[in-house]
């Protein structure tokens, strides 16, 4: 036995050794690094190959009206050639903007929506066994619709048609474990948001939690 128990499950920084480190390839979005980590094993360490993504981060936003319905919009996603039903979300791609305040930009510009309510619902690691890409995923509330006349921003490639479904958000999670939702700000949203009303949304971070 570890000697742990359920208290002392929370993740927590660390980062072993890198004795080397190169770039493997560069991307418009997202790098490959190379690194040589020393990894303990025995008494000693051995040195192991590790490729890492270097990736900007996302934000994702689980928005959920006053039916407790969610907004999902559907996305083609070439890498796994399918039509994909999401959430809004949006990469961090400007520098120093808060990612609340890149979360409300994608609900505006993705879905055409305003949110006067906004809270912290959780954060991932979507994956850590190759990526270090980080995601904080809101949960949007008080939600208004904004003409699409007053929405400065035109969609393009895979954006340019994404139709809105409203989903009640016990349907949503049905459709989560039955496998018909496979993006993982959906799901992840989803379920957190279904746990989080159990609760009455009580224990719910705030919007500007600091990313531990």
């Amino acid at each position: 036995m570890s000697g742990l128990g359920p208290g002392d499950v929370r993740d927590r920084p660390e980062r072993w050794t890198v004795t080397e480190e190169s770039t493997a390839f560069e991307g418009h979005v997202f790098d490959v690094r190379r690194d040589r980590v020393e990894m303990p094993r025995g008494d000693g360490v051995e040195i192991v190959g590790r490729d890492v993504i270097v990736h900007p981060g996302s934000v994702g936003v689980l928005a959920l009206d006053d039916r407790e319905r969610v907004l999902l919009l559907r996305q083609y996603r070439h890498p796994v050639a399918r039509l994909l039903w999401e959430a809004p979300a949006g990469l961090r791609d400007v520098a120093g903007e808060p990612p609340h305040k890149l979360a409300e930009r994608e609900l505006l510009e993705e879905a055409g929506y305003r949110a006067e309510r906004w809270d912290t619902l959780v954060d991932v690691f979507p994956s850590s066994g190759m990526s270090d890409e980080r995601v904080r995923i809101f949960l949007a509330r008080g939600l208004t619709e904004v003409p699409a006349d007053q929405i400065d921003f035109e969609r393009v490639h895979e954006e340019a048609d994404m139709p809105v479904v409203w989903v009640p958000l016990d349907e949503a999670v049905r459709k989560v474990l039955a496998g018909e939702v496979h993006n993982m700000v959906a799901a992840t949203g989803i379920l957190a948001a279904h746990a989080a009303r159990a609760s009455g949304y009580g224990g719910l971070r705030p919007v500007d939690a600091p990313e531990d």
